[in-house]
């Protein structure tokens, strides 16, 4: 049996993930990895955090067969997370980019290269989940929103802030406005200064959202199924399974889209 670690390096987070030669990427149980993890990005960073991060990981689980990653944080951040094991250096590390391959999918984007390598493999985990007309939505530090035909064609995106971008931007660039926290029981217009900032980023991500859903019907792809992933998706979830809008739609929060579509990308590189 053989066994695969595959890494995500987000702006924000820093996950990890093993599995198993004997489970399948298109398994859409819940708990679903043998292994996992998730630190701050930043971690990369710091020497010792680099030694603490490799002595977990090592001690958690067997020498892996392969390893895959994908990284969006910078070559400084792929060197420091190629530079963790060295008791494994014969081990080819195979990194998922944004013009990387996979059977049965093609983007339309104009430089493939230029594609967040994150988006591209929660793109391809979408695509080994279901083969349906989807909506790829990554709700982290920024929101990126991609439309997956059922055909496997990429018919591209949007780029927007995240939640967490959206209310720190009012605190730093405005002079009264400070730092939103979020409440419970949040009205649909705020009635504080507080709710008024939270729903505000809610509204513009909902808007992206719904926005998306009737430019794929326009283009003759509609939605069949909305994939959510990142930091935000609860928070994304919870909103949009509250409008009506969307009621009809089938939503489904996946978490480790993005590691899935790694792993399923190695699997095929194998």
């Amino acid at each position: 049996m053989s066994l695969y670690l595959i890494f995500d390096v987000g702006n924000t987070r820093l996950k990890w993930a093993a599995v198993e030669s004997t489970q399948n990427p298109s398994d859409q149980q819940k708990k679903l990895w043998a292994y996992s993890g998730s630190v701050s990005s930043k971690s990369l960073q710091s020497p010792e955090h680099r030694v603490e991060l490799a002595d977990y990981i090592s001690k958690t689980l067997p020498r892996p067969d392969a390893i895959g990653f994908t990284c969006v944080a910078g070559t400084e951040a792929i060197s420091n997370l190629q530079s963790l094991f060295p008791q494994w250096h014969d081990l080819e590390w195979q990194q998922l980019k944004g013009d990387s391959t996979f059977d049965g999918i093609r983007s339309l984007y104009q430089d493939p290269s230029k594609l967040g390598a994150d988006r591209w493999a929660a793109i391809i985990g979408a695509r080994v989940l279901s083969k349906t007309n989807a909506l790829v939505i990554s709700a982290g530090t920024a929101t990126t929103i991609d439309l997956l035909g059922s055909n496997g064609v990429h018919h591209g995106g949007w780029i927007l802030p995240g939640l967490g971008l959206m209310q720190q931007s009012l605190e730093a660039n405005t002079a009264n406005l400070p730092l939103a926290i979020r409440e419970d029981g949040q009205r649909h217009f705020g009635i504080s200064t507080n709710q008024a900032i939270i729903g505000g980023c809610d509204a513009a991500q909902l808007g992206a959202i719904l926005y998306a859903i009737e430019t794929a019907q326009e283009m003759h792809q509609p939605i069949e199924k909305i994939w959510l992933d990142g930091g935000n998706a609860k928070i994304l979830e919870k909103e949009m399974r509250r409008l009506e809008k969307l009621k009809s739609f089938n939503i489904e929060h996946s978490e480790g889209l993005v590691l899935r579509g790694v792993w399923a990308w190695l699997l095929g590189n194998a």
